[in-house]
């Protein structure tokens, strides 16, 4: 009810806006805060707890949600929106670490594809009965922008989100199916955890080829969000579109789980099998989407396509193959550092590489789609990153991928707030 509502509103293509440039430079304001405030969420994380920290990340969705109801009311709010969006970085900073934990801590060894699968799911299904609701709503009308009562519900449902982590067990009395106890990782302080990305680096320097991966993985919004779905559609048939784009993330996490928990397979063979099941998506999407984004630019585009028109049906099986491929990246990034290691200590200075990288670029991209560079430019840079990001992993995940996390060196990346160094055992894998 927070970060899904987000990206129900986002998915609209410019926060439901007809203009999408206050929405593009709100979203560069949020990565950007994002990147820098996900290095002291660990320190607020450690004192608050989790589920205090997730209370507090999501007060930010609705305030931005709250942002775009102002913006409708008074259309010289943007400056508003703008701000909201950088409050909503910090925020989401808090929510995501917290989110992490406890997504890495629950799990058993042999259920870390499942659970981040089931996170997919939960974070999804909101959106599409959201979408749902929107689009039945607004069957009869040719909406060109999304009403005040629209927002008003998004944004109480965002308020009711705030609360939800409260009711949410204790997560240091939850017990596992095979019986162990969870234990939250402790995150290092801000000082530590600079230190402890630098420990990492030079002690498992093959993070280093994840890193465009790292960085494509928020990339692409931007293009699918903005310069296709909001370059090209009625707020009718957005709605529609994200309804089934939500939906098709849903199978894509759940069948990219499933293979890469394949325990009757060795863990090399999923991992090259989920690197090719993402190669070939990623062509898929972008030689199709190709034939599209060669018929517009920023300039052509003046007359929308509705849901009854006859170019709306083959343009939305594209968005739904998009979607499939946002849930089945994610969850094959987030499954290969749960295969590089077993240490906590590591794996969430691995998850601070992810997100920090990963904010960067969507900050970059954000910005650059405000200041209006043209469709085929942003969707070319993200076609090429993403195959980049694909070929750089390759070798890591052939030298790094084992059979078992028992390479040299595991566990010693143990940060304390201090600054110091502990050594720990060594980790057995799956």
């Amino acid at each position: 009810m927070g970060p899904g509502l987000f990206n129900a509103l986002n998915g609209l293509g410019g926060g439901g806006q007809v203009t999408t440039t206050v929405s593009a430079n709100a979203n560069a304001a949020l990565y950007a805060t994002f990147a820098v405030a996900a290095f002291f969420a660990g320190s607020i994380n450690n004192v608050l707890g989790s589920r205090l920290t997730l209370l507090l990340g999501s007060t930010g969705y609705a305030l931005y949600i709250g942002s775009y109801l102002a913006v409708n009311i008074h259309p010289n709010a943007g400056g508003f929106v703008i701000a909201a969006g950088a409050i909503l970085g910090i925020c989401a900073g808090l929510l995501w670490t917290a989110q992490g934990s406890l997504m890495m801590a629950y799990p058993t060894e042999s259920q870390k594809g499942m659970f981040i699968g089931i996170f997919w799911q939960i974070r999804v299904s909101l959106s599409r009965r959201i979408f749902r609701w929107m689009f039945l709503d607004s069957l009869d009308s040719s909406w060109l922008a999304v009403g005040n009562g629209t927002y008003i519900g998004f944004l109480i449902l965002t308020l009711i989100g705030v609360t939800i982590p409260m009711l949410m067990a204790d997560p240091n009395k939850m017990i596992r199916l095979d019986g162990t106890k969870v234990t939250t990782p402790r995150h290092p302080s801000w000082k530590s955890e600079l230190y402890g990305l630098w420990i990492t680096l030079r002690t498992d320097p093959s993070i280093i080829m994840l890193f465009p991966m790292f960085f494509a993985s928020n990339f692409f919004y931007t293009w699918q969000f903005n310069d296709f779905n909001g370059a090209l559609f009625t707020i009718r048939a957005r709605a529609l579109n994200n309804l089934v784009y939500w939906l098709s993330q849903i199978l894509g996490s759940v069948s990219i789980g499933f293979l890469l928990d394949q325990r009757g397979l060795s863990r090399r063979f999923r991992a090259f099998a989920g690197w090719a099941v993402l190669f070939f998506m990623v062509f898929v999407v972008h030689i199709w989407a190709y034939f599209y984004q060669r018929g517009y630019t920023r300039s052509t585009v003046s007359i929308k396509i509705d849901i009854h028109e006859p170019p709306y049906v083959g343009r939305m099986w594209l968005y739904i193959v998009c979607g499939l491929l946002d849930a089945m990246w994610q969850t094959t990034a987030y499954w290969i550092m749960g295969a590089m290691s077993n240490d906590p200590a590591k794996l969430a200075n691995f998850a601070g590489f992810y997100k920090s990288l990963q904010s960067a670029g969507a900050a970059g991209i954000w910005r650059a789609d405000a200041v209006d560079i043209p469709y085929m430019n942003i969707f070319v840079a993200t076609w090429v990153l993403l195959v980049a990001g694909l070929i750089f992993a390759l070798p890591m995940i052939y030298l790094r991928v084992t059979e078992q996390t028992d390479v040299p060196g595991e566990g010693t990346a143990h940060i304390v707030n201090s600054g110091h160094v502990d050594s720990t055992e060594m980790v057995e894998g799956s």
